[in-house]
């Protein structure tokens, strides 16, 4: 290159002062022209390399410094400045302000009886306040948890709780709402476990230790059941006695001031983004061991030693009723997350388990024969609640009733005393949802469907083998229990008044609970009691009970369970327990159409299951000849082992209405008449019904109580219809209203945080 430069230098040289020819100047220009082309192809890779070498460094050097400028624009808008871009004195003073809230404030809630707790909470709002933190403190009593508890977990609030224990164990009268509806919210299927995930949590508990078997139960119940719904501790559950002998620290007082102490010690590096929270086996607030709390993985191996069976048969698709308020089954408690330190534990101590049962049955075999001689024990008839079915079903919310019987408050009812709504019936039959009592004389049943609420935790039989409670003292207890249920709303934020008043008194009884009721050999003095108090009949059978139906005593409205419209789609689904369930069904629906009362089908839409059998469910319906056909989609209830179904055997409500639509086209004599879009229910009813025009689907219960009343005087001659007694049903519940079968008088309730969902009915 250096040759080539110096030899155009000549050429240009000599050419200047005349010595070269100009036929030799032009040949040298193109030697050399010849020569530069010559060496630039064989030099370039070389050129090539250095060309982008130079970009690269261009493209490097321009990077950093637009991130220079950018990191300096970003300093100067937060108040930050660089070395050299201020003076000394600025730079030695500025601070990096933090760029993130880790916590927005602390929310502390107490429940108090005497004024201590509400004293402590006081207090520690003054101490937190001191530390710059937004704090309130809120009395339970006026705190709605439905509403208002789900918004905390994505608030970056911390939630204290500062909860005494009363008489009994039982919550103060303040907090007592609050920790019913905890309770039963942790065994809710509809919230889920994770219903309170990213709710950050601690808990005191104020008690006395001189009651021993008392000592702070609601604050370790509490803390249980934040637990069971995924929330987060903060630090370990604390407690203060009152006992002077007993407290750790000479009195309640002290034991709060050194709680509180571990707690704002706590709070301080929350505040400045750590993440790590308590997983329950603390000390003095500071976290030692990963593993769940003791407390908690005992409480899970006991329910699964009582429910054994359960996990094979829980989490099924089921349909609800608009009495039904399920919880989760206690089988589904013993179903949650284990450490895998911890399995080895649970696995010894359910083995262990496993034998001392079988050790019990085989001393139970030697022992029988020894029993038998000589005495009639073994011939009487043995109670069909058992204590772990007991203990499964009070778990549930049940208040069981002597051997076989049980009451459990329903949503709707809880719904419509607030005002927020009744159920289906009462779109489409005019109960008063608040007045409703739903129980049964017969936890035990004949079938075990795959979308059983109750996931077969309820005994099973094809016959009635157990003792037998007289009707009188079921439904006296029933009541009661259903007012006790009641009173446990008196002042609960949104309750209203007269509804409460009105709650009390029961107008309408719901003999669809759990199991079957007409299995009770003396279903019909029971019926007659209702009636004689003035309560309407609502009764549900599931089509297995031929003769039982034919003997069966007037009610306000029979209905049946038709699940399925084929012999094979119908032992798929229902599971009956009789072997001649098919012929039992055919001749179930036929005793129906005897009844002179209000009759209904009762239709459960499973998607991929029953759905296409349009035309087999219209000829059932002219077996039976009902006067109404009610339809439902199922409501999905997770993932389990006794079932394939899924959340895509759940039909929406647009296919509910198509099919109805499709069997009203098969039944000529029906028309739809009303609607309840929450349920996902339609209703169709015969057209005797539709009086010139308007549909006439309510009934007149007093008209009903004055029938039922003249044919038990008259011995059963004086006959009455389902017509006798039926009444013009309101617009707003007639299919195609705009509110959809919802009553305006009351207010819908739309859910705030839209991502939890608690479908169902």
């Amino acid at each position: 290159m250096v040759a080539l430069a110096i030899t155009t230098f000549l050429i240009q040289l000599l050419s200047a002062f005349g010595e070269l020819e100009e036929d030799v100047l032009e040949g040298s220009w193109n030697y050399l022209l010849s020569f530069s082309l010559w060496w630039l192809w064989h030099s370039r890779f070389y050129i090539y390399s250095s060309v982008a070498v130079i970009i690269g460094v261009w493209i490097g050097s321009r990077l950093i410094f637009s991130k220079n400028k950018r990191l300096e624009d970003d300093f100067k808008q937060n108040g930050v400045a660089l070395p050299g871009l201020g003076d000394e004195k600025e730079n030695s003073q500025l601070v990096l302000q933090p760029q993130e809230v880790h916590v927005a404030g602390v929310k502390i809630f107490y429940g108090s009886q005497t004024g201590t707790a509400k004293a402590f909470a006081q207090a520690l709002a003054i101490d937190v306040a001191s530390l710059d933190v937004p704090v309130e403190t809120i009395d339970l009593k006026s705190y709605d948890p439905d509403d208002n508890l789900v918004e905390e977990t994505n608030s970056k609030n911390i939630c204290v709780f500062l909860l005494a224990t009363y008489t009994d164990g039982q919550p103060t009268e303040s907090a007592q709402w609050f920790c019913k509806w905890l309770e039963e919210t942790s065994s809710d299927f509809r919230y889920g476990k994770s219903y309170l995930k990213g709710l950050r949590y601690a808990v005191f508990g104020l008690g006395n230790s001189v009651y021993v078997s008392h000592y702070n139960t609601v604050s370790k119940n509490v803390d249980k059941w934040f637990w069971m719904l995924s929330g987060s501790r903060i630090m370990t559950r604390a407690e203060g006695d009152a006992n002077v002998v007993n407290s750790k620290h000479g009195s309640i007082e002290a034991d709060f001031q050194a709680w509180k102490k571990a707690f704002l010690s706590r709070l301080q590096p929350l505040i400045k983004g750590e993440k790590k929270t308590c997983s329950g086996k603390c000390k003095k607030g500071k976290c030692k061991s990963k593993k769940k709390p003791k407390e908690e993985m005992v409480s899970s191996q006991e329910l699964q030693e009582e429910s054994p069976q359960q996990s094979s048969e829980e989490g099924e698709l089921f349909e609800t009723t608009s009495e039904e308020e399920s919880g989760d089954e206690e089988g589904k408690e013993g179903g949650s997350v284990i450490d895998v330190e911890d399995l080895g534990n649970v696995m010894n101590h359910m083995k262990k388990a496993k034998k001392d049962r079988e050790a019990e049955e085989e001393l139970m075999k030697n022992k029988l024969p020894k029993l038998s001689v000589g005495k009639n024990e073994d011939s009487q008839p043995r109670e069909m609640i058992t204590s772990a079915l007991r203990n499964a079903l009070a778990k549930q919310g049940y208040r069981l009733i002597g051997s076989h019987s049980g009451v459990k408050l329903c949503r709707w009812t809880k719904s419509m005393l607030r005002g927020r709504g009744g159920c289906y019936k009462h779109t489409f039959y005019g109960i008063e949802s608040h007045r409703c009592m739903e129980t049964t004389p017969s936890l035990a049943c004949a079938n075990k469907c795959v979308f059983c609420w109750r996931h077969h935790t309820n005994p099973v039989g094809t016959e009635w083998r157990w003792k037998m409670d007289p009707p009188e003292m079921i439904l006296k207890e029933a009541i009661e229990n259903h007012q006790n249920m009641i009173k446990q709303f008196r002042g609960v934020p949104g309750v209203k008044p007269d509804r409460y008043e009105e709650g009390m008194i029961v107008k309408h009884c719901a003999l669809s609970l759990v199991g079957e009721p007409i299995m009770y050999p003396e279903i019909n003095s029971f019926l007659k009691l209702l009636h004689s108090n003035k309560i309407s009949s609502f009764l549900v059978t599931n089509a297995q009970f031929p003769e039982e139906m034919r003997k069966l005593e007037p009610v306000t409205q029979l209905y049946v369970s038709v699940d399925a419209s084929t012999k094979d789609s119908l032992k798929k689904i229902d599971r009956p327990l009789f072997k001649d369930f098919w012929p039992r069904f055919m001749d179930s629906l036929k005793a129906l159409a005897d009844k002179k009362q209000r009759t209904v089908y009762r239709l459960t839409l499973v998607k991929a299951w029953n759905v296409d059998e349009i035309k087999a469910y219209a000829e059932l319906a002219a077996l039976g000849k009902p006067d109404f056909i009610e339809v439902k989609g199922v409501t999905y209830c997770g993932e389990s082992t006794a079932s394939n179904l899924t959340m895509a055997n759940v039909p929406w409500h647009e296919e509910v209405v198509y099919f109805v639509q499709q069997l009203g086209e098969q039944l000529p004599d029906y028309e739809i008449a009303c609607e309840h879009e929450h349920s996902n229910c339609l209703l169709l009813a015969h057209k005797k019904f539709k009086i010139n025009g308007e549909w006439w689907t309510w009934i007149d219960y007093d008209r009903f109580q004055e029938l039922i009343n003249e044919y038990e005087q008259s011995g059963g001659t004086k006959a009455f219809t389902a017509a006798d007694y039926m009444v013009k049903t309101p617009q707003w519940a007639v299919f195609g209203a705009t509110e959809r079968g919802f009553d305006p008088v009351d207010t819908r309730f739309q859910r705030k945080n839209k991502t939890k969902d608690i479908s169902g009915c």
